[in-house]
């Protein structure tokens, strides 16, 4: 089952629950974890990668509180700069969009409102702390935001360096920043956001939104990615309201901190990337002189990550299964009842008819990728007056989401093509496009589509096994292990007097 982009995260893809590792204690909330891949590798290639997709899967999380504090701290950063002035209805709509955030707040939860312009200032309270949600600071953070004023520059960096100085001093698990901008970081040498963001990743999430004519997709894009976010946007300020409740609303359905990933490569291979591929992308980095990843801020939900693997078969048998690495995923200090360890497997082959297929997965995320890189070619392209360059791209995004059977952003194409034949990538540029609509496309590219089954195929190898082969039941944990493999995967028993 596939899902629209428009819809929110996580859903209801059914993914097999591993056991209870030895000695663990069961708790409510229940972790998933399956892979699929193609294991077939040519021994001949020049550069190996084996290529797979993660589902991981969080569930029972609903109604699992903190008992000694809040699981939330917010910051809710609005773009004050001249440009805001006009329309007037933009400054409301921000205005009115904070208000409608900060009465979701659930009482004692740790927030501030922060003014953005050439520079970052508290609007409420009004020093550099934040106050705990209660009828009163919120009565008096409504007062606040309602009297902001608009004038100066952008500078993004600044607004997230403040963020992240209040969130530090929170002990709530979850730190989270709603940013809106209806411009271009247009100070950015008086803080620059390239360091402000490596200062701020893994510290909090950060959704980011853009209004108005005037804001830069790419930038959104940036900034949500490094801070495992969503890049949105709005073409009508009156809309901008109610899309802070629904952020705010799912929001408050997370109550997970974080989700550890670990990658342990084994004799062969190495880690050459992990990364969010769904719901949306986001860049993952590797915790120092580890294989550890973590993820933040989880609901009940299933995300996807790609994980590339470099793989040696100088010395490495031919024609069977070999564990190239072991993928665990953890919860840190939760009481979650967490899957068995699984492989991802590599078998050296000289036949192409086997090497040469790819995973439909990996396929299925790996044209996501290309279809966000000709969305922005083509405004790049259209930026530069190149309007037969910007028709071709957006026909290669086209032909790109006609193949994924993404008719979201088919249906978001159409706003700035006729789309003639979106299999040949047949299109017509709309002579009304404004720039501000490529924007819109760019930001919602970020977000993907499921993709196929699990276990699915690509190229005539639908119905593989998901991790690339069959599995047997360890005799010592009961793990599933590969058919072929020498050891289990998740407590290390030999195989080989089974054989």
């Amino acid at each position: 089952m596939r899902k629209s982009d428009d819809q929110a995260e996580g859903g209801t893809e059914s993914v097999e629950t591993g056991t209870p590792r030895a000695g663990e204690k069961t708790g409510r909330i229940t972790a998933e974890l399956n892979i699929d891949q193609l294991k077939y590798l040519s021994s001949d290639a020049d550069d190996p990668r084996m290529h797979a997709i993660l589902s991981v899967r969080v569930d029972g999380t609903g109604g699992v509180g903190r008992p000694d504090g809040p699981v939330l701290a917010q910051v809710l950063a609005v773009d004050c700069s001249s440009s805001m002035t006009w329309p007037v209805e933009k400054l409301h709509a921000a205005q009115q969009a904070a208000v409608a955030a900060i009465r979701k707040l659930p009482d004692g939860t740790p927030f501030a409102v922060v003014r953005g312009s050439e520079r970052a200032d508290m609007v409420y309270p009004d020093t550099p702390r934040m106050a705990q949600a209660s009828a009163r600071t919120r009565a008096r953070a409504e007062r606040a935001v309602q009297g902001l004023v608009a004038g100066g520059g952008t500078c993004i960096g600044a607004w997230l360096d403040l963020s992240r100085r209040l969130l530090t001093e929170q002990d709530a698990p979850i730190g989270h920043v709603l940013l809106l901008t209806d411009g271009k970081n247009q100070h950015d040498e008086e803080m620059p956001l390239a360091r402000v963001l490596e200062n701020c990743a893994g510290r909090f999430v950060c959704d980011a939104w853009g209004i108005g004519d005037g804001w830069d997709g790419q930038e959104l894009l940036r900034i949500t990615r490094r801070l495992h976010g969503t890049a949105s946007s709005v073409r009508e300020e009156a809309a901008l309201p109610a899309e802070y409740e629904q952020v705010m609303s799912r929001l408050l359905t997370k109550t997970v901190p974080e989700v550890v990933i670990s990658v342990t490569p084994m004799p062969g291979g190495a880690v050459r990337y992990l990364k969010q591929v769904f719901p949306t992308e986001a860049e993952l980095t590797a915790q120092e002189g580890t294989g550890r990843f973590v993820t933040r801020a989880w609901g009940d939900e299933t995300r996807r990550y790609q994980l590339c693997l470099s793989a040696d078969p100088v010395g490495r048998p031919h024609g069977e299964d070999l564990q190239l690495a072991v993928v665990a995923v953890d919860v840190p200090g939760g009481e979650v009842r967490l899957p068995p360890p699984q492989p991802c497997l590599v078998h050296w082959t000289d036949n192409p008819a086997l090497s040469q297929h790819t995973d439909a997965q990996v396929d299925h995320f790996e044209r996501h990728r290309r279809l966000g890189e000709a969305i922005a070619a083509a405004a790049d392209a259209h930026r530069r007056g190149q309007r037969e360059l910007a028709e071709h791209q957006l026909g290669r995004a086209a032909q790109l989401a006609h193949a994924m059977g993404a008719a979201e952003q088919l249906r978001r194409l159409a706003r700035l093509v006729r789309i003639d034949d979106a299999e040949a990538g047949r299109v017509a540029l709309l002579p009304e496009v404004a720039p501000v609509d490529f924007e819109h496309l760019i930001a919602a590219s970020s977000r993907s589509t499921f993709g196929p089954e699990s276990g699915s195929g690509a190229d005539g190898a639908a119905g593989a096994e998901p991790g690339g082969g069959a599995t047997v039941a360890c005799p010592a944990c009961r793990a599933k292990a590969p058919q072929a493999a020498r050891f289990c995967p998740a407590c290390r028993h030999p195989f080989e007097e089974r054989r």
